[in-house]
Parts: structure tokens; C-alpha cells; sequence
């Protein structure tokens, strides 16, 4: 059996680190993880054919020749190297989590830093016990930052995770009602995120808090901690909405940092990313960033993923953000959706995945959202939840039914709101849209 420190030597001389056997670069080190259905040790040898240099294995039977590591646990083997690396890089480690708007944020604050540092970030959304370390192990001495998004779906995962990236700063974008079958509660998802919080008090670390959040402000009591806000002259960066067209424009100012008032017109969608933004300020702004390049991160940075994109198309304006829903990401964006001066409206809603026990009650209130406070000319429904409640809307069970039906009566000259959880599948309607 290896240990971490024997394997440490290893991963210097051959920094790569893979999980997939089909894609196995040069100096490599293969993970044999294991899967729902697949036992990586059973890979291990294609691995290696494939051009790993070790591959790391639990099994001892599979270990054929000293190409092969073998330890107790290849997860916790993983884990434990990457929090050893971190422990010998330099870099500051700021940890992003949050029911909402975590990855645009992390994205954001990323493009900000970069304009000053070297960075290091969380690609896509890979933010759990597997993505998380897998970023560590990326981080090299150049790098002077990394901004690490911690997901989570169970209590005590944020923990472990900061066991892991031992991280300098931290931010909670907001809490909301969201997998709420691992976190039983709202109350749940608040125990959950501040485990962040948590860890930063008692290693004297620093947050970044959003002074309009009352539940932040209380969870962060003896931290400290810089602040941003919505129109909020107490905090350290306030800002607001200046326009949406449909892409926000906002204007930001600090009395902290000495900073009059700048006009940033963004590529985001929804007024709901000013926090996003101004999140993403207030952390140049305290490391030093000068507030022009902050102005033109800020300008520059284009969504991906299916996250508050706008594309306008031939036929009609899309506002995708398709990546992940709950109640509250839900509402925000019909509310925000519904103040845009279109004259032709639509949304597309898919279930929102992961609610528990009140998964049919969350998305009746949704629909009662839609019926009572908003305007919108056609409403289209798609997934098992939202077709099993008498809503008085076209519903859908699948995504090719909803297909079909956008085939034979392709929307034109119209706003149209995509919105729902990932496993839904909206973005395979894109192309029915355009």
C-alpha cells in the first residue's frame, strides 16, 4: 500500500490526473474511481495501454506490475493528494457555494482576478467530492488564485469539501429551497451552506457577504468580512440596475475602496445577477483589482451552459437558463422575464428535479406565480410533476412530445423563457426555436 506522501512524488513527476480510461494524456495518473456501475479498477489496464504511467487501484488482484498504486480507497486517496497539494501551493483559495447563482458567480470573480492574476477555477459545475479535488490538482506555484465552487445535495458535504481546499475566503450567494430531498428542510439548506461559514470562523478566515441578506449576515457573526449590496450605502460596494434590454446594465460605486460611480452594461440576463456582480466586484476591488479592468471583466464575460444566455435568433429572442431550478430561481426568473418590454411572450418550464415531499406543491405555486401575477401570452409545461397538476396549461410529459409540438407550431417575433432543472433536457429544444 502507498502513502499520500510516497504518492505525492509520483503525481509531481506525472501532474495529470484522469478518471477516464478512454482519455489518458501524457504523464499521466489514472483514478480508478468507482461508479454506480462501473468499478474503474477494471479499467486500470486500458488505462495504462491508453498512455497513464500509474493508474491508482483498490483492488490488489488487479495490480499486475508496479505501473499499478495500490491503496486502501482510490476516492479518499484522491482527495487526500489534493488537499496535500493545496497544503504546498501558495495560491489563495476562495470557495463558492449557494443555492443560486454559485457558478456565474464563481465565473465572474474568476474573469475578475484574472485581469491582475494568475487563476486557477472550477470548469463547468465540477463542484462535488470528485470535481473538487480534481481541481486542486490542477493548481501549479504560478497560480495565485483559485476560486472553488462547493456543491452539495446532503449536509456535511460543504464540510468535507473545505476539508479539502482548506480554503482563505468564502462566499454564500443566497440560500433557497433546493434538493431538498437531501436537506430535508429550508432550515437544512441554511445548516448545509454555512458549513463554509463554519469552517472560515474557526480558521480564521474571511467571507464576502451580501449586507442585504439577512440570514448571510447572521450565519457570518463573528467572521470577517467585506460586503456588497443592492442600493445599500452601508456596504462596502453597493450597485444597481440601470437598464434591461434584456441584458443588464448596472452602475456600482465604493466609499470603502474610494470609487466613484461606474456604468457596466453586461451580456447576463436577469436582475437577478447584480448580486452576481456585485459579488464579483467587491472581491477585485478588496485584492486590488483596479476598477477599470474590473468594468471590463465584467463587459467581457459571456455566459455559458445555459445559464441567463440571451441569443436572438431568426425568428425570436431566447432567454436560456435551462442549468438548474428551484422555487426560488424559478420565480425570480418569471418575475424578471415578465418586466421586459416584449410585446409577444412565452415560457417553457421543466420540472424542478430533487424537491422531495413537496415537489408537486412547489411547482403548483410556480404555476400560480405564472396564473396570478404575470403576463405571458403561452405557457408550455414539460416533465411528469408539472403534467400531473391541473394547471390549465399545456403540459408535456417528455421532451420529444414538447418537441412535436414545437415543430408543428414553431413560436415567431417572440420572447421566449427557458427555464428548468438540467436532467429535463430543455436545451434539446433550442433548435425548434430558432
Amino acid at each position: 500500500m502507498h502513502d499520500i506522501e510516497s504518492l505525492y512524488e509520483i503525481f509531481r513527476q506525472f501532474p495529470n490526473i484522469t478518471i477516464d480510461s478512454r482519455c489518458c494524456p501524457p504523464e499521466s495518473l489514472f483514478f480508478a474511481l468507482k461508479g454506480k456501475n462501473n468499478d474503474g479498477n477494471r479499467f486500470a489496464e486500458k488505462a495504462l495501454q491508453n498512455g497513464a504511467e500509474y493508474a491508482v487501484i483498490d483492488d490488489p488482484d488487479v495490480a499486475a506490475d508496479d505501473r499499478y498504486i495500490v491503496v486502501p480507497d482510490v476516492l479518499t486517496a484522491m482527495q487526500q493528494l489534493a488537499a496535500y497539494h493545496r497544503r504546498q501551493m501558495k495560491a489563495r483559495i476562495i470557495a463558492v457555494t449557494g443555492t443560486n447563482g454559485k457558478t456565474t458567480t464563481k465565473e465572474l470573480i474568476a474573469t475578475v482576478l484574472a485581469k491582475q492574476y494568475k487563476v486557477l477555477y472550477t470548469e463547468r459545475n465540477h463542484n462535488n467530492h470528485i470535481g473538487v479535488p480534481l481541481t486542486l490538482l490542477r493548481l501549479t506555484e504560478e497560480d495565485q488564485f483559485g476560486v472553488i465552487e462547493m456543491g452539495a445535495n446532503h449536509k456535511g458535504e460543504i464540510a468535507s469539501l473545505c476539508d479539502i481546499a482548506q480554503p482563505d475566503f468564502g462566499i454564500i450567494t443566497n440560500f433557497g429551497r433546493a434538493h431538498l430531498e437531501g436537506f430535508g428542510s429550508f432550515e437544512g439548506v441554511i445548516e448545509a451552506k454555512t458549513e463554509l461559514f463554519d469552517y472560515l470562523r474557526e480558521h480564521k478566515g474571511r467571507v464576502f457577504i451580501n449586507i442585504g441578506n439577512s440570514n448571510i449576515v447572521e450565519k457570518a457573526k463573528g467572521i470577517g468580512n467585506i460586503s456588497y449590496g443592492i442600493n445599500n450605502d452601508k456596504a462596502d460596494v453597493s450597485g444597481y440596475i440601470t437598464g434591461q434590454n434584456p441584458c443588464i446594465s448596472v452602475s456600482w460605486a465604493s466609499q470603502r475602496f474610494f470609487v466613484v460611480a461606474q456604468s457596466v452594461k453586461t451580456h447576463l440576463v436577469g436582475g437577478y445577477n447584480l448580486e452576481n456582480l456585485l459579488a464579483a466586484v467587491v472581491v477585485g476591488l478588496f485584492f486590488e483589482v483596479e476598477p477599470n479592468d474590473i468594468n471590463e471583466a465584467l463587459c467581457g464575460y459571456i455566459p455559458e451552459n445555459h445559464r441567463s444566455q440571451y441569443m436572438k435568433t431568426d425568428r425570436n429572442d431566447l432567454i436560456i437558463d435551462a442549468y438548474n431550478a428551484n422555487p426560488s430561481s424559478m420565480a425570480a426568473a418569471l418575475r424578471n422575464f415578465n418586466s421586459l418590454p416584449y410585446p409577444h411572450k412565452m415560457v417553457i418550464l421543466g420540472d424542478m428535479l430533487e424537491m422531495g415531499d413537496t415537489a408537486v406543491e412547489d411547482h403548483e405555486e410556480i404555476v400560480n406565480i405564472i396564473r396570478n401575477q404575470l403576463s405571458i401570452d403561452e405557457v408550455l409545461l414539460v416533465g411528469e410533476i408539472f403534467a400531473s397538476i391541473d394547471s390549465g396549461y399545456k403540459t408535456f410529459v417528455t421532451v420529444d412530445d414538447l418537441s412535436a409540438y414545437l415543430e408543428a407550431n414553431p413560436p415567431k417575433d417572440t420572447a421566449v423563457l427557458l427555464k428548468g432543472s438540467n436532467g429535463i433536457g430543455l436545451e434539446r429544444i433550442i433548435a425548434y426555436l430558432k
